[in-house]
């Protein structure tokens, strides 16, 4: 897919350039980052550079893998700070799965959610996407909150759900589809019949 940028009110979502490796860099020395987020820790130079300049390029080269830089929208279309990261990775024929981070000091001002909104906007208008899948480890509540805020639906816990460092974890997930925000899918989309309470014929 060729490379594209989104804008708010408040943002420009791109994707990466060299230049934000410093910023990338200093984010992912947080210890929160690094609790929730498979960054390799300790996190050093070489690994910001290899996100931002191998890792975000192979992606839209290959359709495999969509990252954004977010940064404040200044003045003329000029930009501001890093603000976020946020990503949507094909998964299958049916569904894409986004993921997010905020960077210190730029956290609590609804940027993240403004982001994934308009990153989930353009995945089911310009990505084919017909699902869009979240994922975080059960107690990661910051994440959970943009999920929720930008429209998700928290659909339960997968047990094993996720890997990170070498161990399977259980993992939130939850969804958000086309017509959450309005807009029609590639897909028909038939829900489940709601049911009754369920009638036991006894032992």
């Amino acid at each position: 897919m060729e490379p594209t940028a989104l804008a708010t009110e408040r943002l420009i979502l791109r994707p990466h350039r060299p230049e934000d490796v410093d910023e990338v860099l200093a984010a992912c020395q947080d210890p929160e980052i690094q609790r929730w987020i498979p960054v390799p820790v300790p996190y050093r130079r070489a690994d910001a550079e290899a996100f931002v300049l191998q890792t975000t390029v192979n992606g839209w080269r290959d359709d495999t893998e969509f990252n954004f830089a977010v940064r404040l929208a200044g003045p003329d279309g000029t930009e501001g700070p890093l603000v976020a990261c946020t990503a949507v990775v094909p998964r299958g024929s049916h569904a894409h799965e986004i993921g997010f981070w905020a960077a210190p000091g730029h956290r609590g001002r609804g940027h993240t959610t403004e982001a994934v909104r308009a990153l989930a906007r353009w995945a089911f208008t310009e990505a084919g996407c017909v699902r869009l899948i979240w994922r975080a480890g059960v107690g990661n509540t910051a994440s959970r909150a943009v999920a929720e805020k930008a429209g998700f639906t928290v659909e339960g816990v997968q047990r094993a759900g996720m890997e990170h460092r070498g161990t399977l974890r259980d993992c939130w997930v939850g969804a958000l589809l086309p017509s959450d925000l309005g807009l029609p899918s590639r897909l028909p989309y038939l829900p489940a019949p709601e049911q009754g309470p369920a009638v036991s014929a006894g032992a």
